[in-house]
């Protein structure tokens, strides 16, 4: 087992560095447009990546280049001054920003809940051996996750009250995914909430799944979208069109072949080959669901995230 968390802790993805960005995409090779695209490294994406090796973006007009992102607080800004034409975010991220004024928009779903109780991609886990056996047990505990104010803490706190639990009793410790299932093991924290492939490596080394919590806050929760900005939608709408039909495609091919789903990510992670093939997949529908987005954004207005109701016709693109 220790094997396979050194392993995960070296998850990188394979990337080079260009970037073009502020509606002025840059011609690439054979007359393709360059295009930049902020990607955590994560199963997450794999639709991302095999959109490009099968062709489909070159098939829509695009040399793409996957630049490596640690997530949403890297991602937002780096497409709001151009470094970045498109990038992957969850949705509470994108609904932060929106709050905070920053123009971002969602132009395709990225990942989304299996919607199946303890058979997700994503849940709460404790220790082997401890007293934590349900969502509501989690009140006064502390709990890793891998950002504050985020859609892990968001929606563990959802789960918590769902549960009949005071979610204002949770500690939640920022950590990153990679450290949580020895930080688990060593008892530092009491419970974490973990997405694969660290759900599956707590899970082997004795841990118990408390919850799935993106399934406690909606059967059909999108988890994340891939985004631009309205000043790029503005001066190059064509484009932006072409890549959220590549973009389709790329999700539609992977949520049919979870095989390849599994082979492609050996060639963008260091992830252990024989947990690839034990790790839960997200599902991969390709239309962003904004009723979905709406039950994070009423949960921001609860946990007082955000200032104000969040308005999702501005989110998503219409």
């Amino acid at each position: 087992m220790r094997r396979k968390i050194l392993a995960l802790a070296g998850v990188t993805v394979l990337a080079t560095t260009s970037a073009c960005g502020g509606g002025e995409a840059e011609e690439g090779e054979g007359g393709l447009t360059a295009i930049t695209v902020g990607a955590i490294p994560i199963v997450d994406v794999a639709p991302l990546h095999l959109g490009v090796e099968q062709g489909f973006f070159e098939d829509h007009g695009f040399d793409v280049t996957v630049e490596n992102t640690s997530g949403g607080a890297q991602a937002i800004p780096n497409v709001v001054n151009g470094t970045y034409d498109f990038a992957f975010g969850n949705i509470t991220s994108l609904l932060v920003a929106r709050d905070q004024d920053l123009p971002v928009q969602i132009v395709s779903n990225g990942v989304t809940t299996t919607g199946e109780q303890g058979n997700d991609f994503g849940g709460v886990v404790a220790p082997e051996g401890s007293d934590i056996t349900s969502a509501a047990d989690l009140a006064g505990k502390t709990v890793a996750v891998n950002n504050l104010k985020n859609i892990g803490d968001t929606t563990v706190r959802n789960s918590v009250r769902k549960d009949g639990g005071d979610p204002a009793d949770i500690e939640f410790i920022e950590m990153p995914f990679p450290d949580m299932p020895a930080a688990l093991e060593g008892g530092d924290v009491d419970a974490a909430w973990v997405v694969e492939p660290y759900l599956t490596t707590s899970l082997e080394a004795g841990a118990t799944e408390v919850t799935s919590n993106f399934v406690d806050a909606h059967e059909s929760l999108s988890i994340a979208s891939y985004f631009t900005t309205e000043q790029v939608i503005a001066e190059d709408p064509e484009m932006v069109d072409a890549f959220t039909a590549a973009m389709h495609e790329s999700l539609a091919y992977a949520d049919a072949h979870p095989e390849e789903v599994r082979r492609i990510l050996t060639t963008y992670t260091e992830m252990d080959a024989q947990l690839i093939e034990e790790i839960r997949l997200p599902a991969f529908p390709t239309e962003a669901d904004q009723e979905s987005a709406q039950v994070i954004a009423d949960l921001l207005v609860e946990d007082e995230v955000v200032e104000s109701e969040p308005n999702l016709d501005e989110l998503f693109r219409q």
